[in-house]
């Protein structure tokens, strides 16, 4: 009981994110570069206060940690800057879709023979994106806000490929963070920080510290516990999650394109990864 509340407070938080940005950016509270500043700010300290709870170090001269944190860094400034004109539930499909695509992809690219399944799924669920971004009457999707909110699948794609290779997760994450805190700031900074309102500011920490932090943290603990293909199914439910927040708690509005697209996308994901 105390794995599967463990594993459904994770999902949450993972799709709460998209619905702190979306609030704290569409209602002007905070500029997207500011709100990706801060979450990766107080993630970092966060896990880096779980790191030390722990007894750890932060293991920030590994090889790769500069490729794993300008791949986190894509993922937090594509993220925030999308959601200035894309709802929760649609920029959580995006994200979602390419970040299963890209790895996919990478794997066939990498000599892993892919079955027929495979390429199914991994068909259907471009045809649900196609679907979903295609221009016309019911869904309007603004062609940047998608353009950066694949940049950033691509970019948790290949963080999540190179933390792999993470001798101890949670101190990978929070090495991460801390060196993308600088280049996440910098880009900020010459993009203009833009408002900064104490709600905005509240809302990018809550983002960073809880759903990004505390999530990430709570994710790592869960995982070895669970089989590999359930875990990237149970990833499934993080757009329907965002998608239903989106219209509950923004008022957003889900038409029916987008939910036959998402139905297309997580179909064909769910086919792709079943064992």
């Amino acid at each position: 009981m105390r794995l599967v509340f463990l594993t459904a407070l994770t999902l949450i938080a993972f799709a709460a994110n998209s619905i702190l940005n979306r609030l704290a950016v569409d209602s002007g509270a905070i500029g997207p570069g500011a709100f990706a500043a801060l979450r990766v700010g107080s993630g970092a300290v966060v896990l880096w206060v779980l790191v030390l709870v722990r007894g750890g170090s932060l293991p920030l001269r590994t090889p790769f940690r500069w490729a794993g944190a300008a791949a986190l860094a894509v993922y937090m400034l594509g993220f925030s800057l999308a959601y200035r004109a894309l709802d929760a539930g649609l920029g959580a499909l995006i994200l979602f879709g390419v970040v299963q695509m890209t790895m996919f992809l990478w794997t066939a690219f990498r000599g892993t023979p892919a079955g027929g399944r495979q390429v199914a799924g991994a068909a259907i669920a471009f045809g649900g994106l196609a679907l979903v971004l295609w221009p016309g009457a019911g869904l309007s999707v603004d062609p940047l806000a998608a353009g950066l909110m694949a940049a950033a699948g691509v970019g948790w794609a290949a963080y999540t490929l190179l933390g792999k290779g993470e001798a101890d997760p949670l101190q990978g994450t929070a090495a991460n963070f801390v060196v993308a805190l600088a280049p996440v700031a910098l880009v900020a900074l010459l993009g203009g920080v833009g408002p900064v309102s104490g709600t905005g500011v509240a809302l990018a920490v809550v983002s960073g510290a809880v759903t990004s932090g505390l999530g990430y943290a709570a994710w790592y603990s869960v995982l070895p516990r669970l089989d590999t293909g359930l875990a990237a199914v149970l990833q499934l439910s993080v757009p329907v999650i965002a998608l239903a927040g989106g219209v509950v708690l923004l008022g957003e509005v889900a038409s029916l394109r987008l939910l036959l697209g998402a139905a297309l996308v997580l179909g064909g994901i769910g086919l792709a990864v079943r064992t």
